[in-house]
């Protein structure tokens, strides 16, 4: 019998969440032959040897440093044998019953390409789940205004769906990829080192006239940014960068040039608006990671600064 699904997850130092996602697995998909594809980018804080003792089950490929999220899910898409491909965040846990939604979706609708479900809090309430393509309205303007104003253009959290829908992209925590799909569009782009790459992904999908699509019935569990925060502002480099990429590589080099500038000026803004209101602890910190951003782009963006750069994380804090 042939394997239904492929489930891949890529890890950086984030032990006890991937245990708890890898279990989520295991707990609630039923009925369908699956596999589970563990990547693990250079963890210093025991998750090899945590993954191989509790789920010896799962196929494991350890790097020895920090690849990035793109290059890490290409590692395992080359060895995944599903007829479908789930993405799961090592901070996200499946819910009951969010599997089969997805999968009975895909199967009912032979034209999408990408689907994903509702991106939940610990209490219960809404994430985005869903985001328009990026543009210079929504990396220089507020984005909650325009979902506000404007929220068949721009939907999100705000407006609470009952049934699918097509959307233009999907925040990437927990997405179900067709095999087919993958086949015709090729993996991630390996250029995106951490953030966008399932933006570009679904752009590259709609362009092949993929379908990309929201199921609500979906409920995933996301804890927001696990390896992310804790290098938050590495993380952010790496954001900026993403963006940059994104629009180099899809609205052109004049519409990025138009961006960079744009939130170099909104940069300068917060340096000044924090300096004003230093004496506040959280201020002062927004001030310095503002002021280093700011710094990193006056210095042409240097590419050795951001997660790349980054090998051990000692916090216990807790990405796409």
């Amino acid at each position: 019998m042939g394997v239904d699904l492929s489930f891949i997850m890529v890890n950086w130092n984030t032990r006890e969440l991937i245990l708890e996602a890898l279990g989520s697995i295991f707990h609630t998909v039923h009925d369908y032959e699956f596999e589970v594809v563990v990547v693990d980018n250079g963890s210093e804080d025991g998750s090899p040897e945590a993954i191989r003792e509790v789920f010896p089950q799962a196929h494991s490929i350890f790097n020895e440093e920090n690849l990035g999220f793109a290059r890490a899910t290409n590692q395992a898409l080359a060895q995944a044998a599903g007829r479908y491909i789930f993405l799961l965040n090592s901070d996200a846990k499946l819910k009951e019953g969010a599997v089969q939604a997805l999968v009975t979706f895909m199967d009912d609708n032979p034209d999408v390409g990408i689907a994903g479900g509702q991106l939940v809090n610990a209490d219960g309430s809404r994430q985005n789940s869903i985001a328009p393509f990026p543009s210079l309205a929504t990396e220089l303007l507020n984005k909650r205004l325009l979902r506000t104003l404007f929220p068949k253009r721009y939907p999100g959290k705000e407006r609470d769906y009952s049934i699918p829908i097509d959307v233009d992209s999907l925040v990437g925590a927990c997405i179900i990829v067709r095999r087919q799909a993958i086949e015709e569009v090729g993996g991630f782009d390996e250029g995106y080192f951490f953030f966008m790459e399932e933006t570009d992904w679904c752009f590259r999908m709609r362009d092949k006239a993929w379908r990309v699509c929201f199921v609500p019935q979906a409920q995933i569990l996301h804890l927001q940014g696990a390896s992310a925060a804790m290098a938050k502002t590495e993380a952010k480099i790496e954001f900026y960068r993403s963006r940059y990429r994104f629009f180099a590589k899809w609205r052109g080099r004049l519409m990025a040039t138009i961006l960079k500038f744009g939130l170099m000026l909104r940069l300068l803004g917060e340096v000044a608006a924090n300096s004003l209101l230093f004496v506040n602890r959280r201020h002062r910190e927004r001030w310095k990671t503002s002021c280093r951003l700011l710094r990193w782009h006056l210095r042409s963006c240097p590419s050795h600064e951001g997660l790349k750069g980054v090998k051990h994380v000692t916090t216990t804090d807790q990405k796409n």
